[in-house]
């Protein structure tokens, strides 16, 4: 299982994609990425031919109501968005380090613990900013 944001990365990994699209539905999709975005384009194309029909039922932007609206991000929300994503970085860079400094094997036994502390304390960091940035980006 593949999570990245790395479109040229997860083509040239990955032959399967699931497909997380809001309102706990998710897609199955036997291909890559840019295969399932093609696939996408293609079937929204269809759609919009087939459109003509179903037009009198859909709302006009101006008479649907404020539920009906897809949910935006607040100014906070996006400030915070925008905030995550700065500080997920910070702590992957932190989390590389601390295992760069693992890996030179050199470590003294307490030097080791406090590490490996740190370690825990940054991986539970980065869990729940993920989370929350997750949950963010479901509105961008």
């Amino acid at each position: 299982l593949i999570v990245s944001h790395d479109r040229y990365f997860m083509d040239k990994v990955v032959d399967h994609v699931f497909v997380f699209e809001g309102n706990g539905s998710v897609k199955d999709f036997n291909g890559n990425y840019t295969e399932y975005t093609q696939w996408k384009i293609n079937q929204d194309r269809l759609a919009s031919k087939g459109q003509t029909k179903v037009k009198s039922k859909v709302k006009d932007k101006a008479t649907e109501s404020k539920e009906d609206q897809p949910r935006k991000l607040s100014y906070l929300e996006r400030k915070e968005f925008g905030k995550l994503e700065k500080e997920i970085m910070k702590l992957e860079a932190r989390k590389d380090e601390i295992m760069k400094l693992f890996n030179e094997g050199n470590l003294e036994a307490d030097k080791i613990q406090d590490l490996s502390n740190e370690l825990g304390e940054v991986n539970k960091s980065l869990e729940e900013k993920e989370e929350r940035w997750g949950d963010l980006a479901e509105f961008v």
